[in-house]
């Protein structure tokens, strides 16, 4: 090690800036997409609550699970488009897991608001569900980033970068080809 040197890899400048947009970006989307994911878990719970007459955590569980399905579906085409694809086994599988559990956080603290203290009502219902969709979602957005949908490696996303870019340059020379011979056809034409 030279004078002067630490030892420690910096980073070059803007670099802590990118990844702190990047992640500002992420919650983001995180956040659309969670929160149509909330308003229609909310809109299931209700539904099922006051139409089928189901306890309440058991509407709250139906409810949780069709908000499940709709949240990976905008997180793998939304949120996390950009992310690795080549396990989805592993990913939906990850994905459920984690799922489960945030489930079981969700609807615990509906559980023990209901069952442990007796507030029972829609309102005390809604608000306790809020709440553990809540406590759900920061243990789910953890997860999800860190293990359900991986950050490819810096050098595979510069590569698909390139290879996209080079994809487009490619179209946009055949879609020019395409129409110099087009006005070389209407000049022969006149």
């Amino acid at each position: 090690m030279g004078s002067g040197s630490t030892g420690l890899k910096s980073k070059p400048p803007g670099a802590l800036r990118r990844q702190f947009d990047q992640l500002i970006r992420e919650i983001a989307k995180f956040g659309a997409v969670g929160g149509a994911g909330l308003l229609v878990n909310l809109l299931v719970f209700n539904l099922v609550r006051h139409v089928t007459g189901l306890q309440v955590v058991r509407a709250s569980v139906i409810a949780t699970v069709v908000a499940i399905v709709f949240n990976y579906i905008g997180f793998r085409y939304f949120t996390y488009r950009d992310r690795d694809k080549s396990g989805s086994t592993r990913e939906i599988s990850l994905f459920l897991l984690f799922s489960a559990a945030g489930l079981v956080i969700e609807n615990g603290v509906l559980y023990i608001a209901t069952y442990g203290f007796g507030w029972d009502t829609p309102l005390q219902s809604n608000i306790f569900k809020f709440l553990g969709i809540g406590l759900g979602t920061l243990f789910r957005f953890w997860s999800y980033r860190s293990w359900v949908f991986r950050a490819l490696p810096a050098g595979e996303a510069v590569a698909g970068e390139a290879v996209a870019g080079e994809a487009v340059a490619g179209a946009e020379s055949i879609l020019e080809a395409a129409e110099r011979q087009r006005r070389q056809g209407q000049r022969v034409n006149r």
